[in-house]
């Protein structure tokens, strides 16, 4: 996992891995989700890569465009 650049600024995301068609994303509280290709889609990944790699508003994105539309909690 790579640590996410915006955890502990209130942000509740502390690492990201991300992959072929799919990002892993670990809150604060230990759990990790996956979201990939098929939940939510490729055009919602692509963003919640790019926003993981910029450090910022990746949890704002998810809460607003992604919600509970994971692939599966992994942890």
């Amino acid at each position: 996992m790579t640590p996410y650049a915006g955890a502990g600024r209130g942000s509740g995301i502390v690492a990201y891995r991300l992959g072929r068609g799919f990002i892993d994303v670990q809150f604060e509280d230990g759990t990790v989700y996956r979201y990939d290709d098929g939940h939510p889609g490729a055009a919602a990944v692509e963003a919640m890569g790019k926003l993981a790699q910029a450090g910022a508003h990746l949890n704002t994105y998810i809460n607003k465009h992604v919600r509970d539309n994971f692939a599966a909690q992994l942890q």
